[in-house]
């Protein structure tokens, strides 16, 4: 659509004509986020997860009613990323004449969460136990390293 052909002849709309063309021609992937990022994005949003911090671990606690530990997935990405993910599925009726939903509610689909974790997290010792709907994931923490002890040089004498 050619603006100048319906007397718009500023230089304003000659800017949005050429946006205008930008945006027909231009690479997608350049142009905005991807599909799979944006539904990764809305996963995590929807994920809500307590971190914890004890003397000798990490905890991360995430609600997961009605899960399978099939329906989980916890992994170490990158050596120092911890990421829970699954999905929740809607159950499936196979009677006929079965009832219909007035109303959904509870929220099925993909969810996701990624951890940065610390330096002294051992990824090693990384436990995961679901229990009555609420997953906990622990991380053990490295020991501190020994704290260097001073060097002592003899002096002597000329």
């Amino acid at each position: 659509m050619d603006l100048r052909m319906m007397a718009f002849d500023s230089p304003l709309f000659s800017v949005l004509q050429h946006l205008h063309d930008a945006g027909d021609d231009s690479d997608k992937s350049v142009s905005g986020p991807s599909r799979t990022y944006a539904r990764d994005a809305k996963a995590m949003a929807a994920t809500a997860a307590d971190v914890m911090e004890y003397p000798n671990s990490y905890a991360f606690v995430i609600d997961m009613p009605g899960l399978k530990s099939g329906d989980i997935k916890v992994q170490v990405e990158d050596d120092n990323v911890l990421v829970i993910s699954g999905e929740r599925r809607r159950q499936e009726e196979e009677k006929e004449g079965a009832a219909k939903y007035v109303r959904m509610e509870r929220r099925v689909g993909k969810f996701m969460r990624k951890f940065v974790l610390p330096e002294n997290a051992n990824t090693d010792k990384i436990s995961a136990v679901c229990r009555d709907g609420v997953l906990t994931v622990t991380v053990e923490k490295l020991p501190p390293p020994e704290p260097k002890k001073p060097k002592t040089i003899e002096v002597k004498i000329a």
